[in-house]
């Protein structure tokens, strides 16, 4: 009987270490969770893995990281949040590819009278807030705030409009702002508005701005160096791999994004 318990214990222990090194943290811009969470559901079903998410802004993964914490793979809603991790040797830089593309949208709240509009310089962006506010993510360190501001610079908007923001720490607060009626306008990705999301019930696209408008909206991926665990690396480069399949770009397109060789 002794023994036998001691064999299952040692069993137990064994079978609860291997989930433990099964276990996967991704750290993702907060534009992708609907997208990541169904293509991490479906790499655990093939893997028998279980990946963890953290969803935030990507300035703010890129600094916990910076800091030590311990993910095995970072998504960041544009280059300069991961160009900051390259700087500091923080990532594996032959493992960085470009993950997907986005485009920016204006959004109004489902109930609002405007209609959708051409965004061009001659647009009275001070005449259709009126009283409200333009909800972004923060300009000072939300990518999709960054490119809100470059979009609105270019079409001259931005003095009207900088006064007028409503800012928040990440593209779906932005999103939850328009939503709730707190702000009469938004600027957000267009994959958080996209037919699939969830979170897009209340809200409807005006515009879509031109593409020269703005930096490239681009998600690069990468795995974070340092993690001591074999097994937990084993699993987050198979998951970087599985990112690149035609499966996972499914998942991408359907959820509003454009991936590389695709968009």
């Amino acid at each position: 009987m002794a023994l036998f318990l001691g064999i299952f214990t040692a069993t137990v222990a064994g079978v609860k270490q291997c989930a433990a090194r099964e276990r996967l943290l991704v750290f993702a811009a907060a534009s992708l969770t609907d997208v990541m969470t169904e293509i991490g559901a479906d790499f655990d079903a093939r893997q028998g893995s279980k990946t963890v998410f953290s969803f935030a802004a990507s300035s703010t993964l890129a600094r916990q990281i910076a800091l030590g914490a311990p993910a095995a793979l970072f998504v960041s809603a544009n280059r300069d949040w991961m160009d900051y991790l390259a700087e500091k040797q923080a990532i594996d830089k032959d493992s960085r590819r470009t993950l997907a593309t986005n485009a920016l949208v204006l959004i109004a709240p489902k109930a609002s009278p405007l209609t959708e509009l051409r965004l061009d310089a001659g647009w009275d962006l001070a005449a259709a807030l009126g009283d409200g506010r333009l909800a972004v993510g923060d300009p000072d360190h939300v990518p999709a705030g960054r490119y809100a501001k470059q979009a609105l610079q270019h079409l001259g908007l931005w003095a009207q409009a900088e006064p007028r923001l409503a800012r928040a720490n990440n593209v779906r607060g932005a999103l939850a702002l328009v939503e709730r009626g707190e702000a009469r306008l938004g600027i957000v990705y267009r994959s958080d508005v996209y037919p699939v999301a969830a979170p897009s019930a209340g809200v409807k696209t005006l515009a879509t701005f031109p593409q020269t408008s703005h930096e490239q909206i681009q998600y690069p991926v990468a795995l974070i160096v340092g993690r001591d665990e074999t097994k937990t690396s084993a699993t987050a480069a198979a998951f970087l791999a599985y990112l690149q399949t035609r499966a996972a770009k499914a998942v991408l397109l359907k959820h509003g994004f454009g991936v590389p060789d695709v968009d």
